[in-house]
């Protein structure tokens, strides 16, 4: 029999996975530290876990796995409808997001097509369209880590499809809604798909604003995709959806893999949609934690970065003696896992990234940052 890697197809030959963060298992054989010890700042997740009443639910699920789950998962879909003030028919849901980055750039992306996004922002966009065969463009962000909207309106012409991440990812900053619209509305002008990535979002006060969900029938060229993953916690559960436009959901449904999300997903996804309480509880910490931590990083020598718009920091470490990696390293050795931001395209090796997490959490962070900082 010839080689393996002779019967596979090119695109997925030289296929490389993306990096992540919450690399725990890696973390504790190379620090020997156990996992469930380490504290993982490199993960933008709901720092309180999952709410009460959606790991109750959950639990409750169990009685059902003997059975098929529902295949379409529509009684998530008809709460995340109620949710939104929309129609079912407009939501599909997905094994946690990233099911549905993979799915849209396989739906849509035909041979020499080619798709455009900024850089940098989240890999798995780049993987997607890798994974399709197809060619993906990436238009650098300026100095401040803004769009420039005419240079990304330049570079998407002829393209199929752009992705956006709002607020990105690693950068924490939201899209000017006005650059946003303009984006939009020219990619609409010249038939480009929009993949809007707003699993962030939810973390952002007056997320309902800022949010283009209420777009959908204006942008019959506009996905907006939103996560479980994050604010709500159900991180290990994987669940997604994405909002679009009747025409983009049905044929998302129909190309999707039967029974994508487990009964055990699908009955925590509808709990945590209806404990608004622990969502309120939860903003009110990041908020407040969010302001303590940005005053304590003021005080480290050479870290910059901007207020945040989202839950994590993005912080320039050029000036502090130290490389992204050194610093990575040097937390691990104190129980702390920080995101590496070295493997983002658009990036050099000077840029870390850390979650906002309890205050007892964000204590240790900086009092293990301090420790490093002055050893220089």
């Amino acid at each position: 029999m010839k080689p393996i890697e002779r019967l596979v197809k090119d695109c997925v030959r030289y296929l490389k996975p993306c990096v992540h963060g919450a690399e725990l298992l890696g973390a504790a054989e190379q620090s020997g530290i156990k996992p469930e010890v380490i504290i993982d700042f490199s993960s933008s997740v709901n720092p309180l876990g999952p709410s009460k009443k959606a790991l109750e639910s959950a639990q409750k699920s169990f009685s059902q796995i003997a059975a098929y789950p529902d295949s379409n998962s529509n009684y998530v879909r008809q709460f995340i409808a109620r949710h939104f003030g929309i129609s079912k028919d407009n939501i599909v849901v997905g094994n946690g997001s990233t099911e549905l980055v993979y799915l849209f750039a396989d739906v849509f992306l035909k041979r020499n097509d080619k798709a455009v996004m900024p850089a940098p922002t989240f890999g798995e966009y780049e993987g997607a369209v890798c994974k399709t065969g197809e060619t993906s463009k990436f238009v650098k962000l300026n100095k401040d880590f803004d769009i420039d909207s005419s240079a990304f309106k330049r570079e998407m012409a002829g393209a199929k499809m752009i992705f956006l991440c709002n607020p990105n990812n690693p950068t924490s900053m939201l899209i000017p809604r006005d650059v946003l619209i303009e984006i939009v509305e020219a990619a609409l002008a010249q038939d480009t798909l929009v993949f809007l990535d707003e699993d962030f979002l939810e973390f952002v006060e007056k997320e309902r604003s800022l949010s283009m969900i209420s777009q959908i029938n204006k942008f019959s060229n506009l996905f907006i995709l939103r996560s479980f993953t994050k604010i709500y916690g159900l991180t290990g559960l994987r669940v997604g959806y994405g909002i679009a436009n009747k025409d983009i959901i049905e044929v998302l449904l129909s190309a999707k893999i039967p029974w994508n999300v487990n009964c055990i997903g699908q009955a925590a996804a509808v709990a945590a949609l209806k404990d608004e309480e622990h969502l309120r509880v939860t903003l009110e910490l990041i908020n407040k934690e969010k302001i303590w931590v940005a005053n304590e990083l003021r005080g480290l020598k050479g870290f910059a970065f901007s207020i945040p718009d989202a839950n994590f920091f993005f912080i320039d470490v050029h000036k502090s003696g130290f490389t992204a990696t050194e610093l990575k390293n040097g937390m691990l050795k104190q129980g702390l896992l920080i995101r590496d931001c070295t493997s983002f395209k658009g990036l050099d090796e000077y840029y870390i990234r850390v979650a906002v997490k309890t205050h007892d959490e964000n204590l240790r962070l900086i009092e293990a940052f301090k420790r490093i900082v002055k050893a220089v």
